[in-house]
Protein backbone atom coordinates (compact mmCIF):
# COMPACT_ATOMS: atom_id res chain seq x y z
CA UNK A 1 0.00 0.00 0.00
CA UNK A 2 1.27 3.49 -0.87
CA UNK A 3 0.87 5.99 1.99
CA UNK A 4 -0.06 9.53 0.93
CA UNK A 5 1.51 11.92 3.46
CA UNK A 6 1.04 15.69 3.50
CA UNK A 7 3.22 17.91 5.69
CA UNK A 8 2.21 21.39 6.90
CA UNK A 9 5.46 22.99 8.16
CA UNK A 10 5.60 26.50 9.64
CA UNK A 11 8.11 27.42 6.93
CA UNK A 12 9.89 25.48 4.21
CA UNK A 13 13.00 26.07 2.10
CA UNK A 14 14.21 28.43 0.72
CA UNK A 15 13.28 30.07 4.03
CA UNK A 16 16.34 29.63 6.27
CA UNK A 17 16.21 27.88 9.64
CA UNK A 18 16.53 24.62 11.54
CA UNK A 19 12.86 23.63 11.11
CA UNK A 20 13.17 24.14 7.36
CA UNK A 21 16.29 21.98 6.96
CA UNK A 22 14.82 19.38 9.33
CA UNK A 23 11.72 18.95 7.17
CA UNK A 24 13.66 19.12 3.91
CA UNK A 25 16.19 16.47 4.92
CA UNK A 26 13.43 14.31 6.43
CA UNK A 27 11.49 14.18 3.14
CA UNK A 28 14.70 13.61 1.19
CA UNK A 29 15.32 10.34 3.04
CA UNK A 30 11.70 9.28 3.47
CA UNK A 31 11.08 9.71 -0.28
CA UNK A 32 13.69 7.03 -1.00
CA UNK A 33 10.99 4.54 0.08
CA UNK A 34 8.48 4.18 -2.76
CA UNK A 35 5.78 3.24 -0.24
CA UNK A 36 5.44 6.93 0.60
CA UNK A 37 3.95 9.61 -1.63
CA UNK A 38 4.88 12.96 -0.06
CA UNK A 39 3.33 16.43 -0.38
CA UNK A 40 4.29 19.68 1.36
CA UNK A 41 1.94 22.65 1.80
CA UNK A 42 3.78 25.73 3.09
CA UNK A 43 3.68 29.55 3.06
CA UNK A 44 5.43 31.13 0.08
CA UNK A 45 7.91 33.18 2.17
CA UNK A 46 10.33 34.26 0.78
CA UNK A 47 8.67 34.39 -2.65
CA UNK A 48 9.62 31.28 -4.62
CA UNK A 49 8.16 28.71 -7.01
CA UNK A 50 4.52 27.98 -6.22
CA UNK A 51 4.96 24.35 -7.24
CA UNK A 52 8.13 22.31 -7.19
CA UNK A 53 9.12 18.64 -7.28
CA UNK A 54 12.10 17.79 -5.05
CA UNK A 55 14.09 14.62 -4.49
CA UNK A 56 12.13 11.45 -5.25
CA UNK A 57 8.85 13.02 -6.35
CA UNK A 58 8.21 15.17 -3.25
CA UNK A 59 5.55 17.64 -4.39
CA UNK A 60 5.82 21.10 -2.81
CA UNK A 61 2.98 23.66 -2.91
CA UNK A 62 3.74 27.19 -1.66
CA UNK A 63 0.65 29.29 -0.98
CA UNK A 64 0.23 33.10 -0.72
CA UNK A 65 1.05 34.28 2.81
CA UNK A 66 2.38 37.20 4.79
CA UNK A 67 3.92 37.78 8.23
CA UNK A 68 1.78 39.53 10.85
CA UNK A 69 4.93 39.78 12.97
CA UNK A 70 8.40 38.60 12.01
CA UNK A 71 8.73 34.80 11.81
CA UNK A 72 4.98 34.13 12.16
CA UNK A 73 3.40 33.65 8.71
CA UNK A 74 -0.34 33.48 8.06
CA UNK A 75 -2.16 32.43 4.88
CA UNK A 76 -3.56 35.21 2.74
CA UNK A 77 -7.21 34.19 3.05
CA UNK A 78 -8.23 37.09 0.78
CA UNK A 79 -6.33 35.49 -2.08
CA UNK A 80 -8.31 33.38 -4.55
CA UNK A 81 -5.08 31.54 -5.34
CA UNK A 82 -4.74 30.41 -1.71
CA UNK A 83 -8.24 28.95 -1.67
CA UNK A 84 -7.78 27.28 -5.04
CA UNK A 85 -4.55 25.63 -3.88
CA UNK A 86 -5.99 24.62 -0.51
CA UNK A 87 -9.26 23.21 -1.84
CA UNK A 88 -7.42 21.23 -4.52
CA UNK A 89 -5.82 19.23 -1.70
CA UNK A 90 -9.22 17.67 -1.02
CA UNK A 91 -9.01 15.90 -4.38
CA UNK A 92 -6.14 13.76 -3.08
CA UNK A 93 -6.73 10.76 -0.84
CA UNK A 94 -4.32 11.49 2.01
CA UNK A 95 -3.73 8.92 4.74
CA UNK A 96 -1.72 11.05 7.19
CA UNK A 97 -1.29 14.77 7.90
CA UNK A 98 1.96 15.81 9.61
CA UNK A 99 2.17 19.19 11.36
CA UNK A 100 5.34 20.82 12.71
CA UNK A 101 5.47 23.08 15.81
CA UNK A 102 2.26 24.05 17.54
CA UNK A 103 2.30 27.86 17.28
CA UNK A 104 2.49 28.29 13.50
CA UNK A 105 -0.79 29.07 11.72
CA UNK A 106 0.08 26.42 9.13
CA UNK A 107 -0.07 23.81 11.91
CA UNK A 108 -3.64 24.82 12.71
CA UNK A 109 -4.44 24.78 8.98
CA UNK A 110 -3.13 21.21 8.68
CA UNK A 111 -5.00 20.14 11.81
CA UNK A 112 -8.29 21.55 10.49
CA UNK A 113 -7.67 19.98 7.08
CA UNK A 114 -7.40 16.57 8.78
CA UNK A 115 -10.27 16.93 11.24
CA UNK A 116 -13.00 19.00 9.55
CA UNK A 117 -14.19 16.43 7.04
CA UNK A 118 -16.54 13.46 6.86
CA UNK A 119 -13.69 10.97 6.73
CA UNK A 120 -10.99 12.17 9.12
CA UNK A 121 -7.28 11.76 8.40
CA UNK A 122 -4.73 10.62 10.97
CA UNK A 123 -2.59 13.45 12.38
CA UNK A 124 1.04 13.26 13.50
CA UNK A 125 2.21 16.38 15.27
CA UNK A 126 5.98 16.84 15.52
CA UNK A 127 6.92 19.44 18.12
CA UNK A 128 10.12 21.49 17.81
CA UNK A 129 9.66 23.99 20.68
CA UNK A 130 10.69 23.66 24.32
CA UNK A 131 9.28 26.90 25.77
CA UNK A 132 6.49 29.41 25.31
CA UNK A 133 7.04 32.19 22.79
CA UNK A 134 9.24 34.93 24.21
CA UNK A 135 9.87 37.92 21.95
CA UNK A 136 10.52 41.55 22.82
CA UNK A 137 6.83 42.48 22.88
CA UNK A 138 4.95 41.59 26.08
CA UNK A 139 1.53 41.74 24.41
CA UNK A 140 2.68 39.35 21.67
CA UNK A 141 4.00 36.96 24.32
CA UNK A 142 0.67 37.04 26.18
CA UNK A 143 -1.38 36.42 23.03
CA UNK A 144 0.96 33.55 22.06
CA UNK A 145 0.64 32.04 25.54
CA UNK A 146 -3.18 32.12 25.39
CA UNK A 147 -3.05 30.59 21.89
CA UNK A 148 -0.76 27.80 23.18
CA UNK A 149 -3.00 27.03 26.13
CA UNK A 150 -6.10 26.80 23.93
CA UNK A 151 -5.38 25.97 20.28
CA UNK A 152 -1.95 24.50 21.03
CA UNK A 153 -3.32 22.22 23.72
CA UNK A 154 -6.14 21.12 21.38
CA UNK A 155 -3.60 20.17 18.68
CA UNK A 156 -1.57 18.10 21.15
CA UNK A 157 -4.59 16.35 22.66
CA UNK A 158 -6.43 15.59 19.43
CA UNK A 159 -3.46 14.45 17.34
CA UNK A 160 -3.23 10.71 16.81
CA UNK A 161 0.49 10.76 17.58
CA UNK A 162 2.83 13.38 19.06
CA UNK A 163 6.59 13.20 18.46
CA UNK A 164 9.24 15.36 20.17
CA UNK A 165 12.50 16.21 18.40
CA UNK A 166 14.47 16.28 21.67
CA UNK A 167 14.17 15.39 25.35
CA UNK A 168 13.77 19.04 26.32
CA UNK A 169 10.81 19.30 23.93
CA UNK A 170 9.24 16.17 25.44
CA UNK A 171 9.64 17.58 28.97
CA UNK A 172 8.00 20.83 27.87
CA UNK A 173 5.04 18.93 26.38
CA UNK A 174 4.60 16.84 29.52
CA UNK A 175 4.78 19.86 31.81
CA UNK A 176 2.27 21.96 29.88
CA UNK A 177 0.05 19.94 27.53
CA UNK A 178 -0.04 16.16 27.95
CA UNK A 179 0.67 13.48 30.52
CA UNK A 180 1.56 10.78 27.99
CA UNK A 181 5.03 9.58 28.96
CA UNK A 182 5.18 7.37 25.85
CA UNK A 183 5.78 10.35 23.54
CA UNK A 184 8.67 9.20 21.31
CA UNK A 185 11.78 11.35 20.97
CA UNK A 186 13.23 11.15 17.45
CA UNK A 187 16.37 13.17 16.81
CA UNK A 188 17.04 14.66 13.42
CA UNK A 189 19.89 13.44 11.27
CA UNK A 190 22.81 15.47 9.98
CA UNK A 191 24.10 15.50 6.39
CA UNK A 192 27.56 14.39 7.50
CA UNK A 193 29.03 13.61 4.09
CA UNK A 194 27.78 16.87 2.63
CA UNK A 195 29.29 18.85 5.52
CA UNK A 196 32.59 16.96 5.25
CA UNK A 197 32.85 17.96 1.58
CA UNK A 198 32.52 21.71 2.21
CA UNK A 199 35.89 23.55 2.33
CA UNK A 200 36.67 26.12 5.00
CA UNK A 201 36.26 29.82 4.21
CA UNK A 202 39.75 30.88 3.16
CA UNK A 203 38.94 34.58 3.28
CA UNK A 204 37.94 34.41 6.96
CA UNK A 205 40.90 32.14 7.73
CA UNK A 206 43.38 34.51 6.10
CA UNK A 207 41.83 37.76 7.29
CA UNK A 208 41.96 36.71 10.94
CA UNK A 209 44.91 34.31 10.74
CA UNK A 210 46.54 35.69 13.89
CA UNK A 211 43.34 35.79 15.96
CA UNK A 212 41.27 33.25 17.86
CA UNK A 213 38.01 33.04 15.96
CA UNK A 214 34.72 32.58 17.84
CA UNK A 215 31.64 31.85 15.76
CA UNK A 216 27.84 31.80 15.97
CA UNK A 217 25.38 30.84 13.20
CA UNK A 218 21.65 31.39 13.43
CA UNK A 219 18.68 33.68 13.13
CA UNK A 220 19.20 36.92 15.00
CA UNK A 221 16.25 37.03 17.34
CA UNK A 222 15.81 36.81 21.10
CA UNK A 223 15.69 33.02 21.60
CA UNK A 224 19.20 32.64 20.19
CA UNK A 225 20.88 34.63 23.00
CA UNK A 226 23.28 36.55 20.76
CA UNK A 227 22.91 39.59 23.04
CA UNK A 228 24.46 37.60 25.88
CA UNK A 229 27.19 36.33 23.56
CA UNK A 230 28.17 39.90 22.69
CA UNK A 231 28.12 40.88 26.37
CA UNK A 232 30.20 37.78 27.17
CA UNK A 233 32.76 38.78 24.54
CA UNK A 234 33.05 42.21 26.14
CA UNK A 235 33.75 40.55 29.52
CA UNK A 236 36.79 38.66 28.22
CA UNK A 237 40.06 39.65 29.88
CA UNK A 238 41.72 42.33 27.72
CA UNK A 239 44.74 40.18 26.86
CA UNK A 240 42.37 37.48 25.49
CA UNK A 241 39.86 39.85 23.86
CA UNK A 242 42.62 41.67 21.99
CA UNK A 243 43.57 38.46 20.17
CA UNK A 244 40.01 37.18 19.67
CA UNK A 245 37.29 37.98 17.13
CA UNK A 246 33.60 37.11 17.24
CA UNK A 247 32.01 36.28 13.89
CA UNK A 248 28.19 36.30 13.83
CA UNK A 249 26.57 34.63 10.82
CA UNK A 250 22.88 35.20 10.12
CA UNK A 251 20.12 37.77 9.91
CA UNK A 252 16.91 38.62 11.75
CA UNK A 253 14.87 41.33 13.40
CA UNK A 254 17.47 41.94 16.15
CA UNK A 255 20.34 42.71 13.76
CA UNK A 256 20.43 46.49 14.27
CA UNK A 257 19.99 46.14 18.03
CA UNK A 258 22.89 43.67 18.19
CA UNK A 259 25.11 45.92 16.10
CA UNK A 260 24.33 48.79 18.46
CA UNK A 261 25.04 46.53 21.43
CA UNK A 262 28.47 45.73 19.96
CA UNK A 263 29.40 49.40 20.39
CA UNK A 264 33.08 50.18 19.90
CA UNK A 265 33.82 46.55 18.99
CA UNK A 266 31.64 46.58 15.85
CA UNK A 267 33.97 45.71 12.96
CA UNK A 268 36.86 45.90 15.44
CA UNK A 269 36.43 42.55 17.13
CA UNK A 270 32.77 41.72 16.45
CA UNK A 271 31.84 41.09 12.81
CA UNK A 272 28.40 40.45 11.27
CA UNK A 273 28.47 38.57 7.95
CA UNK A 274 24.75 38.89 7.17
CA UNK A 275 22.69 36.12 5.60
CA UNK A 276 24.68 33.17 4.22
CA UNK A 277 23.54 30.01 2.51
CA UNK A 278 24.24 26.57 3.97
CA UNK A 279 27.61 25.98 2.32
CA UNK A 280 28.89 29.49 3.05
CA UNK A 281 27.87 29.23 6.72
CA UNK A 282 29.52 25.81 7.15
CA UNK A 283 32.67 27.13 5.46
CA UNK A 284 32.84 29.97 7.98
CA UNK A 285 32.32 27.59 10.91
CA UNK A 286 35.15 25.40 9.62
CA UNK A 287 37.48 28.39 9.41
CA UNK A 288 36.85 29.33 13.05
CA UNK A 289 38.29 27.91 16.29
CA UNK A 290 35.39 27.77 18.76
CA UNK A 291 31.62 27.63 18.18
CA UNK A 292 29.36 29.36 20.73
CA UNK A 293 25.78 28.21 21.43
CA UNK A 294 24.28 30.97 23.64
CA UNK A 295 20.56 30.11 23.38
CA UNK A 296 17.83 30.90 25.85
CA UNK A 297 15.11 28.32 26.55
CA UNK A 298 12.84 27.87 23.55
CA UNK A 299 14.01 25.82 20.58
CA UNK A 300 14.04 22.04 20.55
CA UNK A 301 17.51 21.14 19.30
CA UNK A 302 19.78 23.61 17.51
CA UNK A 303 20.71 22.48 14.01
CA UNK A 304 23.63 24.94 13.91
CA UNK A 305 25.04 23.44 17.11
CA UNK A 306 24.88 19.93 15.65
CA UNK A 307 26.48 21.09 12.40
CA UNK A 308 29.32 22.82 14.25
CA UNK A 309 29.97 19.62 16.21
CA UNK A 310 29.90 17.70 12.93
CA UNK A 311 32.62 20.08 11.69
CA UNK A 312 34.76 18.93 14.62
CA UNK A 313 34.59 22.27 16.40
CA UNK A 314 34.90 22.60 20.18
CA UNK A 315 31.66 24.17 21.42
CA UNK A 316 30.80 26.38 24.37
CA UNK A 317 27.11 25.77 24.95
CA UNK A 318 24.28 26.92 27.15
CA UNK A 319 22.14 23.99 28.37
CA UNK A 320 19.14 25.26 26.40
CA UNK A 321 17.82 24.44 22.91
CA UNK A 322 19.20 20.92 23.27
CA UNK A 323 22.66 21.92 24.51
CA UNK A 324 22.55 19.64 27.55
CA UNK A 325 21.49 16.69 25.37
CA UNK A 326 24.53 16.71 23.10
CA UNK A 327 27.26 18.53 25.02
CA UNK A 328 28.90 16.51 27.77
CA UNK A 329 31.02 18.90 29.83
CA UNK A 330 34.72 18.68 28.98
CA UNK A 331 34.02 15.66 26.76
CA UNK A 332 32.17 16.96 23.68
CA UNK A 333 32.41 20.63 24.65
CA UNK A 334 32.01 22.97 27.60
CA UNK A 335 28.47 22.89 28.99
CA UNK A 336 27.53 26.10 30.79
CA UNK A 337 25.22 26.40 33.79
CA UNK A 338 23.09 28.94 31.91
CA UNK A 339 23.44 31.41 29.05
CA UNK A 340 24.51 34.43 31.11
CA UNK A 341 27.32 36.62 29.75
CA UNK A 342 29.50 35.61 32.70
CA UNK A 343 29.09 31.90 31.95
CA UNK A 344 29.74 32.39 28.24
CA UNK A 345 32.90 34.33 29.08
CA UNK A 346 34.02 31.58 31.48
CA UNK A 347 33.57 28.86 28.86
CA UNK A 348 35.52 30.76 26.22
CA UNK A 349 38.40 31.48 28.59
CA UNK A 350 38.52 27.84 29.71
CA UNK A 351 39.00 26.66 26.13
CA UNK A 352 41.50 29.35 25.19
CA UNK A 353 43.63 28.45 28.21
CA UNK A 354 43.60 24.72 27.39
CA UNK A 355 44.37 23.96 23.74
CA UNK A 356 44.54 20.23 24.39
CA UNK A 357 40.99 20.26 25.80
CA UNK A 358 39.79 22.19 22.73
CA UNK A 359 41.26 19.65 20.33
CA UNK A 360 39.94 16.69 22.31
CA UNK A 361 36.39 18.11 22.54
CA UNK A 362 36.38 18.86 18.82
CA UNK A 363 37.29 15.27 17.95
CA UNK A 364 34.78 13.83 20.42
CA UNK A 365 32.00 16.14 19.17
CA UNK A 366 32.39 14.93 15.59
CA UNK A 367 32.41 11.28 16.68
CA UNK A 368 29.28 11.87 18.81
CA UNK A 369 27.36 13.30 15.84
CA UNK A 370 28.43 10.46 13.54
CA UNK A 371 27.21 7.88 16.06
CA UNK A 372 23.93 9.49 17.13
CA UNK A 373 22.46 11.67 14.36
CA UNK A 374 21.81 9.42 11.41
CA UNK A 375 18.84 10.25 9.15
CA UNK A 376 18.43 6.69 7.93
CA UNK A 377 17.92 5.44 11.50
CA UNK A 378 15.56 8.33 12.40
CA UNK A 379 13.45 7.92 9.26
CA UNK A 380 12.98 4.21 9.96
CA UNK A 381 11.39 5.14 13.30
CA UNK A 382 9.06 7.62 11.56
CA UNK A 383 8.13 4.97 8.98
CA UNK A 384 7.18 2.48 11.69
CA UNK A 385 4.88 5.06 13.32
CA UNK A 386 3.32 6.12 10.01
CA UNK A 387 2.60 2.52 8.96
CA UNK A 388 1.13 1.67 12.37
CA UNK A 389 -1.17 4.71 12.23
CA UNK A 390 -2.47 3.85 8.77
CA UNK A 391 -2.95 0.22 9.73
CA UNK A 392 -4.92 1.27 12.82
Amino acid sequence: MTINLIIFPGYYVPHVGGLETHVDEFVKYLSEDKEFNIYIFAPNIPKYEEFEVRYNNVKVYRYPAFEVISNYPVPNILSIKFWRMFLNLYKINFHVVMTRTRFFSNTLLGFLFAKLRLSRIKVIHVEHGSAFVNVGNGLTNRIAYIYDKTIGKLIFRESDCVIAISKSVKNFILENFLDDFDIPVIYRGIEIQEIDNIPEDREIKERFKDRIKLCFVGRLYRWKGVDNLIKGYKLLPKEIRDRTVLIIVGYGEDLEYLKELSGEYLNKGIYFTGKKDFEEAIGIVKSCDIYIHPSYRGGGLSTSLLQAMCCGKPVVASPYEGGDEVVVDRKTGILLRDNSPEEICRGIVEFINDRELMDQCGRNAKRFIEENFNWKVSVERYKEILKELVKG
